[in-house]
């Protein structure tokens, strides 16, 4: 397993050992142990899978502390565009955000730490996405930030004009707007 940092603080990814041969591939999605020699030491709680089509875009999302979430990401089937923004006040990227492909074809997972809104745009025509959490779901602490804020400026490689937001995205507060209780180096 190789993990590489970014350039954000604290947001990895992470390249499983993938075995192929003539019958397919074989890779551990998840081992806790080979996780916390690592030194990601966490403990999910909960495994969550979402299906979309091509132009979707989920997000930004993220639950207030103490209900947030850290998460481990990939994707099954497809391809998507997947961020993650720093919203931890006082970090040195605060209000930066950083993204890459991940696929059923490079099977990269990317660790988001509490303290970062999270969202996706499915760049194939199906994707299947997977993620693994350590806090529960919590509705009363659900909060989001409005997709495509000019603030953060995330490019989602898709054409506005294919994007397909459900109801309660496009209805999302700005960046400046938006509820956050998370502090660097405080979580």
């Amino acid at each position: 397993m190789n993990i590489i940092k970014t350039n954000i603080p604290d947001l990895l990814i992470i390249e499983p050992d993938v075995f192929k041969d003539e019958r397919g591939y074989f890779f551990e999605s998840y081992n806790k142990k080979k996780y916390t020699d690592a030194g990601i030491n966490i403990d999910f709680v909960q495994d969550n899978q979402s299906q979309s089509s091509f132009g979707v875009i989920r997000g930004l999302h993220y639950q207030l502390a103490p209900y947030s979430q850290t998460k481990l990401v990939s994707v099954i089937e497809g391809e998507v565009f997947d961020v993650a923004v720093d919203i931890r006040k006082n970090s040195p990227t605060f209000g930066k955000w950083f993204g890459l492909i991940l696929s059923e074809e490079n099977k990269k997972q990317f660790f988001i730490p509490k303290g970062f809104a999270h969202g996706f745009s499915v760049l194939s025509d199906i994707a299947i996405f997977t993620y693994k959490c350590d806090n529960f779901y919590n509705k009363e602490a659900e909060r989001s930030i409005m997709f495509n804020d000019s603030e953060i400026n995330i490019d989602w490689k898709i054409n506005s004009d294919n994007a397909i937001i459900s109801l309660k995205d496009k209805i999302n507060p700005t960046f400046d707007k938006a509820e956050m209780n998370f502090i660097y180096g405080k979580m």
